[in-house]
Formats: structure tokens, C-alpha cells, sequence
């Protein structure tokens, strides 16, 4: 049975992400469709492209992943089908894509040129929707795009390193349920640069000397409960990603705060890390 994902920024007050899944379904019965998210902040590209490159592994190869972010066709904004990692990818050649492929070289990538046959002002219901389907039954790329070599790249998302090779310039990309704030500076990374060298993490007015791997590790469970530093209690880890996350223990962005809310960092902005010694 095929798998179809959705990943949008539809919400979930409209009836957008209910008609699309209505459209797969009068289409082919025998379908799975899983919702990955509709709540990407609207025409967030860069969020939209951190949320499907930590999915889509968890699929099985063969899954179709419709992705309905900034999908309206233009001239700087065609229709593409990517087939990357074993998985298939139908989107706006925005850049969305150019954050797996930074990493994946794709097997085929097809600009989609089935749109004089379709009337649409809705291109996720009813390009992508049909394109997913002719996928899902067994149809190949060629049918429905024209093979192309490149895609338009997100631009300003990777981290800067100075000539010196003591300093990482990296940005906010993606803020989580919880507040949580995650950057661009890959461990992989941060370990070629450091070469287990002292660090100082700075972002805004917090500091960070240590990297945990899980967010409790900040906690010293060796002293009883009422001594322990728990509540608010900062921390800079590497995420289940990867990548370098800020943190408060156990926050809630709506009660006690996070650490997008308290450190006061938003998208793009500056996280840097500062070696010591050669």
C-alpha cells in the first residue's frame, strides 16, 4: 500500500489539508496518507525544510512526500519531482529541497509539465495530488516532467567559518514546539573546527561552555530534588539532528518561558562559537 505524507502551511482552522486528502482518496482507495505537519509558520521555507529532512527517514522508501509551502506557480517558481534517498519529493522549486540535497545527491529531478492539462488555482490539490497518485501507481518521472540537473538554492543557511578556523558563525533556523531554539552548526562541524578545543556558544546575552546529548544530562540527579537546578535551567545540546540546540529544561513557552523567548532569538538570528588555543 502506498504512503503519501503531507507537510503544509495550511493549519488546522481551514478545510485545505481535509480537501486534499479527499482528492488522494477519490483517486486511490488504497492509500495511506500521514500528516508530517500543517502548522508551518506561512511560506516558511527554511522550517518547512528542517521538518521534512528529520521525517522522511522514518518512511520507507517508495513514499510519496507532498510538501504545500509556497506552491503557487510563477515563473520564478516551477513544479518539480525529485527523487532523492529512495523517497519521492513534490514541491515548488523554492529551494525547500536544497537542504537535503545539500547532503544527497538526488537520482532524478523533474520539472512538472502536466499543468496545461489541469485548470488549478489550488496547485497542492490539484497538480500535486495528481502527480503523487501517478507516482503511487507505478508511473515514473518522465511522464510527467522534463529531466533537469539543478534546483534553486536556500540562501543564507549555512554557517560561516573565519579564516583563523577559530570562530563558527551559525543562525537560528528552526524554533520548536517547546521553544527550543536549533541552528545550523552541525556537529560534524563544530568537531572538523574545535578539534576538541574550549569553546564559548553565544547567542544574544547567554553563554554556553558545554555541549550535553540529552537534555537531563544538564540536570545533577546526584543531589536531592529541592537542590537540584531544574527550572529554567539553560543547556546547549546536540539534537536527536545533529545540529546545536539551545534549550531551557523542561520549558513551556506559554507558562515559564523558553529559550527562543528568553534568550530573545528568533529565525536567522546569530549564534556564534568561539575556540580557544590553536
Amino acid at each position: 500500500m502506498p504512503i503519501i505524507t503531507l507537510t503544509t502551511d495550511f493549519g488546522e482552522k481551514d478545510h485545505f489539508a481535509g480537501t486534499v486528502k479527499g482528492a488522494i482518496y477519490s483517486e486511490l482507495e488504497d492509500v495511506r496518507i500521514v500528516d508530517i505537519s500543517h502548522s508551518v509558520d506561512p511560506f516558511h521555507l527554511m522550517e518547512a525544510a528542517y521538518i521534512i529532512q528529520n521525517a522522511y527517514k522514518s518512511f520507507p522508501p517508495g513514499t510519496i512526500h507532498i510538501i504545500g509551502i509556497d506552491s503557487e506557480l510563477n515563473p520564478e517558481n516551477k513544479h518539480i519531482a525529485v527523487l532523492l534517498d529512495g523517497h519521492f519529493f513534490i514541491c515548488a522549486n523554492n529551494g525547500i529541497i536544497s537542504m537535503l540535497t545539500s547532503q544527497i545527491r538526488p537520482e532524478k529531478i523533474v520539472e512538472i509539465n502536466i499543468h496545461d492539462r489541469i485548470e488549478s488555482n489550488f496547485p497542492v490539490l490539484d497538480v500535486f495530488v495528481k502527480v503523487a497518485c501517478h507516482i503511487a501507481r507505478g508511473g515514473t518521472l518522465e511522464v510527467i516532467g522534463k529531466n533537469i540537473e539543478k534546483i534553486k538554492q536556500l540562501t543564507g543557511i549555512k554557517p560561516v567559518v573565519n579564516p583563523e578556523n577559530n570562530q563558527i558563525i551559525g543562525n537560528v533556523i528552526y524554533i520548536d514546539n517547546y521553544g527550543n531554539v536549533i541552528s545550523n552548526i552541525s556537529r560534524t562541524l563544530f568537531e572538523k573546527i574545535g578539534k576538541g578545543r574550549d569553546f564559548v556558544i553565544s547567542a544574544r546575552t547567554a553563554n554556553f561552555k558545554t555541549i550535553h546529548t540529552h537534555y537531563s544530562d544538564a540536570i545533577n540527579f546526584d543531589l536531592p530534588h529541592e537542590k537540584r537546578e531544574e527550572d529554567g535551567k539553560k543547556l546547549a545540546l546536540w539534537n536527536a539532528s545533529g545540529y546545536l540546540e539551545l534549550a531551557i529544561y523542561k520549558s513551556n513557552p506559554n507558562t515559564v518561558g523558553s529559550a527562543s523567548t528568553l534568550f530573545g532569538l528568533a529565525y536567522r538570528d546569530t549564534i556564534t562559537i568561539n575556540f580557544s588555543g590553536k
